[in-house]
């Protein structure tokens, strides 16, 4: 489908990325201490707070899109609504003890309570947990899409990547903050727009509501129960998610970071409503046999939206994707170096480790994708295989009922990634289905979380375990 942008459109965008620049912009790179650099010194304020993590959640629009084109409303129920009840549990039972521990990072808050070892070598699945692969893969597929198709994505996602680094490595976790502040507003405008235009063009809510195929408004989307628990399993991704644990250990008070969650759920549902109804209008606009469904968002919007208003609808896609592009590089690249390679590299600052890292995290997100093309793919490959292992040990380290004996918890991480992984490859070479990963149908999911619960069953950590066991003082919670 064709792309008809006009040099409007273009300054639009080209006003989008400057303007992103100006955000980030300070005037030394070597005046932050780490706290600063990493969580903005804890002052983050709760508009912020809301601002960064409503935005950063929501990095994978064109996968929603692609979701939401072909299933219609399950779209909420497999993508949407058990973050929601993770998020809230989050909010209840981690959000004020993390913002009360003294680690800066994730791997530090598990090294501190369970020892070095296991906290370096969380930093491994943690890494993994927050590549860049599909936001890197999205905006490559979406400047291919506005240059006309010349060129192939892989260049403009490198492009892209390499201009988030730059402007995340300058200005650290007060950068991200600031443009993310400016992307939340601009994600809510361009599909309020989007939604509306297309409510023009074809016709109310319950118009559409009866012209969709029946699976369309159908809660599971005809998708088995199986396959519907896992994406609730995968969502308990929420718990280890680095980006949560960093705003909530950067946010100003333990009240902030918990109010600051729930103000996010309700903006959440609001979008998703948003972002349903324009791949449900996609489908009866466009048709239901588009040639790339994970584009639907840009064919609707260039088919239906005036020349001007469709620049500012791509760069509020641009601005969904970028918010989390650039929060998961600043995260992959502090797991990467301050985390991992600190102490291979004792005379190299952990804020230029940091820098480096980001550089080489988007890198390694290039490379994913060329393995992994499909963005729903690498967000269920990703999690499918990491969150088995990291659940129970990071859950353990704020809540007493899951904390294991120091000696368990290298072998519950890594005996549960690696029989998810096993898994993983015994159903991807083996499964009939194509595009399955389950292995004698069962997903890759739940052998390893079965693993981890084994673990947890015979190494939890009795009451006086903990005080013996471990350094984690009532002081630091």
């Amino acid at each position: 489908m064709n792309l008809e942008f006009t040099l409007l459109d273009w300054s639009i965008i080209l006003l989008y990325f400057g303007f992103l620049l100006f955000l980030s912009w300070k005037k030394s790179w070597d005046d932050q201490d780490e706290e600063e650099f990493l969580l903005s010194g804890r002052k983050m304020t709760l508009p912020a707070f809301v601002a960064t993590l409503v935005s950063t959640f929501y990095g994978g629009i064109l996968g929603i899109g692609e979701f939401s084109y072909q299933n219609g409303i399950s779209t909420w129920l497999i993508l949407g609504f058990p973050f929601y009840i993770f998020s809230a549990l989050f909010a209840w039972l981690l959000a004020g003890k993390i913002r009360l521990n003294k680690a800066l990072t994730l791997p530090e808050a598990v090294g501190n309570f369970y020892g070095e070892k296991a906290g370096r070598f969380s930093a491994i699945p943690i890494f993994v947990l927050v590549s860049p692969a599909p936001y890197i893969l999205m905006l490559g597929l979406l400047f291919q899409y506005l240059t006309g198709g010349t060129g192939h994505f892989l260049l403009f996602a490198s492009a892209v990547a390499l201009f988030s680094v730059f402007y995340v490595s300058f200005g650290g976790f007060s950068a991200v903050i600031r443009t993310d502040m400016l992307q939340v507003t601009l994600m809510f405008v361009g599909f309020l727009i989007l939604v509306g235009f297309a409510f023009f063009e074809f016709g109310s809510i319950a118009t559409l509501w009866e012209s969709v195929p029946t699976r369309f408004r159908d809660i599971s989307g005809g998708q088995n129960v199986q396959y519907i628990l896992v994406w609730f399993f995968i969502a308990l991704w929420t718990f280890v998610d680095p980006s949560f644990h960093q705003r909530a250990a950067a946010a100003e008070s333990p009240q902030t970071a918990k109010r600051g969650i729930l103000i996010s759920i309700v903006l959440w549902s609001a979008f998703d409503f948003l972002t349903v109804m324009s791949g449900m209008y996609g489908w009866a606009i466009l048709g239901g046999n588009i040639s790339e469904p994970l584009m639907v968002y840009p064919f609707l919007a260039n088919e239906i939206l005036p020349v001007g208003i469709k620049g500012i609808f791509f760069v509020a896609i641009l601005a969904t994707i970028m918010s989390t592009l650039d929060s998961y590089l600043f995260l992959s690249g502090q797991t990467l170096g301050r985390d991992l390679l600190a102490k291979a590299f004792p005379d190299m600052s952990n804020n230029r480790l940091t820098r480096i890292s980001i550089f080489a995290a988007a890198l390694l997100g290039i490379l994913l994708i060329i393995i992994y093309p499909s963005v729903i793919d690498l967000w269920y490959v990703i999690g499918s295989v990491m969150i088995p292992g990291l659940l129970i040990p990071v859950l353990g380290v704020y809540l007493r009922l899951f904390t294991l004996k120091k000696q368990w918890v290298l072998p519950t991480m890594v005996i549960s990634i690696g029989v998810s992984l096993i898994w993983l490859t015994l159903g991807t070479y083996f499964s009939a289905k194509a595009g399955s990963y389950a292995f004698a149908g069962i997903e890759p999911f739940y052998p390893g979380l079965l693993v981890s619960l084994i673990f947890w069953v015979i190494g939890r950590a009795r009451h006086k375990d903990v005080l013996e066991e471990t350094e984690f003082s009532k002081k630091e919670m």
